[in-house]
């Protein structure tokens, strides 16, 4: 019997940009200016980025999760004159809220989640850079008193679809794969994830672009209630 229903953040309980260019930092780029930073704002954006592509590629291949401080410290001292850890924090939560620009809250969403809550235990698994951003989002969104535990790969140290991070969350919830269900919409990083550990992902697939079972497969979010009233009554 499933008791726990467990999301995926990004890309499953909200719309969200990826890019790290598009939301404008037009404040993070003041902060540099302000240390006496010389390169322009393009060229910020492209040195940021081109660093941040190289971090995401390792912890894709390793499944370590790196922090915005890591980032941070990496990039600063070439390019300002204060790459003290204060000036990195003051830099790291300046970038993320406004990296936060481009996530989108779901219409409809607090009141699913609310009914969901009365018949299942929820929380989260997600990859993240900043152990405080996913939950500061659900406070925003008035949600996170639903949620049982939020596990977080830049607190685990390790990152979906690693086996870890799955079973450190199971660990925190005292219970077993067998129980729960898991939301993503990646289907390496959540799908094969969840199923590394004998859980049952779903997956949300709008576009039918990989290879799972029809009874695996959501076109949304906000289908979930029906599809769990499917499977209820198979």
């Amino acid at each position: 019997m499933t008791t726990h229903l467990l999301f995926d953040f990004f890309g499953t309980l909200v719309d969200y940009s990826p890019s790290r260019t598009e939301q404008g930092f037009e404040r993070s780029f003041a902060l540099l200016q302000k240390t006496g930073a010389t390169l322009d704002y393009e060229s910020f954006l492209a040195q940021w980025s081109a660093l941040s592509e190289e971090f995401d590629r390792e912890a894709e291949r390793s499944h370590r999760e790196f922090s915005m401080q890591e980032l941070g410290r990496a990039f600063l001292p070439g390019v300002t004159r204060d790459p003290s850890e204060a000036f990195v924090s003051e830099f790291v939560q300046t970038y993320v809220a406004e990296w936060s620009k481009g996530i989108r809250y779901l219409d409809g969403l607090p009141e699913m989640l609310e009914r969901l809550g009365r018949r299942f235990q929820l929380a989260i698994i997600t990859n993240t850079h900043d152990p405080a951003l996913v939950p500061g989002h659900l406070e925003r969104m008035g949600v996170s008193k639903l949620f049982e535990s939020v596990t977080t790969s830049v607190e685990v140290g390790r990152r979906k679809p690693s086996a870890d991070i799955f079973d450190h969350a199971l660990g925190v919830l005292g219970t077993n794969a067998e129980a729960c269900i898991y939301v993503g919409d990646n289907y390496e990083a959540d799908y094969l994830g969840a199923r590394s550990v004998e859980m049952r992902g779903l997956l949300i697939d709008p576009d039918r672009q990989a290879a799972v079972a029809p009874a695996d497969r959501l076109d949304s979010i906000l289908d979930l209630e029906s599809l769990l009233a499917r499977s209820r009554s198979a």
